[in-house]
């Protein structure tokens, strides 16, 4: 059975549709079956990066490895059991429809609390939540005194979490991984920067949570949108040297496949 990997917060721009296609991408190159969905019905940057690199691949005559994508299914109202919600049967369905056949599930949820992504959360195996690395993504994690710095307690996302946590013991499920991801971390060891750290490291025994660094701040993250590609995919594109930006990207990728300590995986890129 699949194990689903939920991308999840609820701010935008924190890095979760990059972080979701090369998670997804690095399994897929690692000979796991793969499947995606993107509960941002709106703005759907999961899904638009999957469609620009079937449409790149189709140009450039190129075979790479990819996540299978799906849009969840329309839904039918007069299927709906007693009490049922209808976002709760499109995800459902498309859930299980991808559960027996792949080895892993990526799923990106949008940047804003809505029901598919209250629902996704609690199926979660693996929780990823990026955060850019300051207060104001903090805050959605945990209150800080802003006088002495230290946390007051858990804010409006972390609560959302603690009851999908809750939902799931309920049920028998096992506990949630859950991964805070620090992206755009600067290149100098700023003042600001190490209290973010030291609060999420005092959040983290408190709430339940690891720390991994994600993603620097980089133009190559940019470019390689338009065409679908990742960091894994330069070399297959023609890309015969790497700069050391590129090489360190790649690195941090490593990193956080490695961190994320996923069964049955051994990052070999």
């Amino acid at each position: 059975m699949a194990r689903i990997i939920v991308v999840g917060n609820e701010k935008g721009g924190s890095g979760k549709s990059t972080t979701c296609m090369h998670v997804a991408t690095a399994l897929a190159r690692l000979g796991h079956r793969v499947g995606a969905l993107d509960l941002d019905l709106r703005q759907r940057s999961f899904a638009r990066y999957v469609e620009n690199r079937r449409a790149y691949m189709a140009q450039a005559g190129l075979d790479l490895p990819t996540p299978d994508y799906c849009d969840l299914p329309a839904g039918d109202p007069a299927n709906l059991a007693t009490g049922e919600n209808a976002q709760d049967q499109r995800l459902t369905q498309a859930v299980e429809a991808m559960h027996a056949v792949k080895d892993f599930i990526v799923i990106d949820c949008p940047g804003s609390h809505t029901r598919l992504s209250q629902v996704a959360h609690s199926l979660a195996d693996t929780l990823i939540t990026p955060m850019n690395d300051s207060f104001v993504d903090f805050d959605l994690l945990a209150r800080v005194d802003p006088m002495t710095g230290q946390v007051k307690g858990p804010s409006i996302y972390a609560e959302m979490v603690w009851s999908a946590r809750q939902l799931r013991a309920q049920a028998g499920l096992p506990p949630i991984d859950w991964i805070v991801v620090r992206n755009r971390l600067g290149a100098q060891a700023m003042h600001n920067k190490k209290k973010v750290g030291a609060a999420l490291e005092d959040l983290s025994r408190r709430i339940g949570f690891r720390v991994l660094p994600g993603f620097s701040e980089r133009v190559i993250f940019r470019e390689l949108f338009p065409r679908g590609l990742t960091l894994l995919d330069l070399k297959d594109t023609g890309v015969d040297q790497l700069n050391l930006s590129n090489i360190a990207a790649r690195q941090e990728l490593r990193d956080l496949m490695t961190g994320l300590r996923l069964p049955s995986l051994t990052v070999g890129f």
